[in-house]
């Protein structure tokens, strides 16, 4: 059957007859940004591309009811974006361990992991669609994933954080935000302040606020390169002289973290590095807007590198300000890494 695409009297699309493959052709150029979209709304790539898939599984089955009467993308948005939140109305809010907790005394041991869906997940910087980026959004599309814009927007009750999402990242106009999420005009202006008010005054609060978003220029790229080297040699003296006097280290799931130098040289020179050299190898990658790596830790049977997770490292000025390394063997397929690297 073929996809007949029409236009009513309004100058939107109309499907008036069309079959499952046509629609999915059709449907299939908004995956990108309704990914984004819920990965923002969620705070999880796996909870993103499960709502993506029910969106579009939901827009079939339901397609009847799309009569032409706004744009296909925005009956996509509306239909993401309430079964986001219905999915937030059962479930914690995520955040890091910067926001969570005090960081940990020099030499205390690291706590249990919490095991629970209570963390944010890093985003590939692939998932954004740059071309499609609005000048006049108040915040840019790379801004809009980075971990402390992420941290802030989890702050927000679920309604306010698709009011935000879609008013300051998406620019879309206050009239179509409210016939999304079914308020008025007045109603999605109300929460869209009372979001504002509430980011803005925890935004700044987090250290993660400072990181710089410029690209990669040859200092920087120079320090990147040393950061891996440091890495791979077990060398805790090489990666101190890189960090701020300030800068973070955490890994969630475990909620402890270090900041300083002095501490995160004791507990990544113990906990992590362990004096072995070759234990680790990272891969270069772009996460949540900043540098990014895959890591892998050798298995000693088998002299092969498993994915251990994503490493998220952010710049002030010239030197590294924050390392957040996400513990979740199964994020790298997110960002096209391969689960696992030879030994060399």
């Amino acid at each position: 059957m073929e996809a007949i695409v029409t236009r009513d009297d309004t100058g939107y699309a109309k499907l008036t007859n069309l079959d499952q493959q046509a629609f999915s052709a059709l449907t299939e150029t908004y995956r990108r940004e309704l990914q984004a979209h819920c990965y923002r709304m969620t705070g999880s790539l796996q909870e993103a591309e499960d709502m993506v898939q029910d969106t579009l599984l939901r827009a079939w089955q339901r397609r009847d009811t799309y009569a032409g009467r706004g744009p296909l993308r925005a009956w996509l948005y509306r239909i993401a974006t309430n079964l986001c939140l219905d999915r937030l109305d059962r479930q914690a809010r995520r955040s890091l361990p910067v926001a969570m907790q005090t960081p940990l005394p020099a030499g205390q041991p690291l706590p249990p992991a919490i095991l629970e869906p209570v963390w944010l997940e890093p985003c590939p910087d692939d998932l954004l669609a740059p071309e499609a980026e609005n000048p006049e959004a108040r915040y840019g599309l790379r801004e809009s994933v980075t971990l402390a814009f992420m941290i802030a927007l989890h702050l927000l009750p679920p309604r306010q954080r698709a009011v935000l999402i879609l008013r300051d990242v998406l620019d879309w106009p206050a009239s179509e935000a409210a016939e999304l999420l079914g308020l008025s005009v007045p109603a999605v202006k109300s929460a869209l302040h009372r979001a504002r008010t509430t980011l803005s005054s925890h935004y700044q609060t987090i250290r993660l606020d400072k990181l710089s978003l410029a690209g990669l220029d040859e200092r920087r790229q120079g320090q990147l390169d040393r950061y891996a080297r440091a890495w791979e040699m077990a060398d805790v003296d090489a990666l101190a002289a890189l960090l701020k006097a300030d800068a973070t280290f955490s890994m969630p799931p475990n909620p402890g973290w270090a900041r300083g130098v002095d501490d995160i040289r004791v507990l990544v020179g113990g906990a992590i590095f362990g004096g072995q050299a070759g234990r680790w190898r990272l891969v270069p990658t772009r996460a949540s807007g900043e540098a990014g790596f895959g890591l892998y830790r050798i298995n000693k049977q088998d002299g092969i590198y498993h994915a251990y997770g994503v490493m998220v490292v952010g710049f002030e000025g010239e030197a590294i300000a924050a390392m957040t390394t996400f513990r979740t063997p199964a994020l790298v397929k997110y960002f096209n890494l391969p689960q696992t690297l030879p030994e060399r």
